[in-house]
């Protein structure tokens, strides 16, 4: 009994962004008929279906397992419009922070590990002068929260974007 209320708190609190072009949540959860189709194409296995909940059966990716990696065939393959046919650039997943009091690179180590791996380095994640990682066109795939070394984690996602608002805000 207890392995399974474990098991069910986790699968509540775990961190989730929705796949790149996800219409905002109400919409998806309207549309989606849980097809499968975009885990399917993942090549990368970051997309798995969400497995309790009123989120049953819909496309999720946990960035601490497996982030996007902004291949964009997931909304290519979608027969439902639920994920959106967008630019890497308008993925529009979430939105990423670095928390500098616990960053290596701004407490002084150099490390840039979110900005060497970063889909869209240069775009979404720059260096300022003194090589520390600056946030600026995010589309929160999650790749800089995968990667970052800290513990805990120097990056946070919140799971919406300014082109999505209405999802959930949840900070990973």
């Amino acid at each position: 009994m207890l392995s399974f209320l474990t098991s069910l708190f986790a699968s509540l609190t775990a961190p989730s962004l929705r796949p790149p072009g996800a219409l905002n949540e109400k919409r998806l959860l309207a549309t989606c008929i849980k097809c499968g189709r975009c885990m399917e194409v993942c090549p990368y296995k970051s997309i798995t279906l969400a497995d309790w909940g009123p989120r049953y059966g819909t496309p999720v990716i946990d960035p601490l397992k497996m982030p996007c990696y902004l291949c964009m065939k997931c909304p290519e393959v979608c027969p439902t419009g639920s994920l959106r046919k967008v630019k890497k650039e308008e993925a529009g997943m979430g939105l990423a922070h670095i928390v500098k009091d616990t960053c290596l690179s701004w407490q002084g180590d150099i490390c840039n590990l979110c900005y060497k791996r970063c889909p869209l380095k240069d775009k979404a994640i720059t260096l300022d002068d003194d090589l520390r990682p600056v946030i600026e066109d995010c589309v929160g795939c999650g790749v800089c929260l995968y990667v970052c070394p800290t513990k805990p984690k120097s990056i946070l996602i919140k799971t919406y974007s300014p082109q999505r608002r209405g999802g959930a805000e949840q900070n990973i």
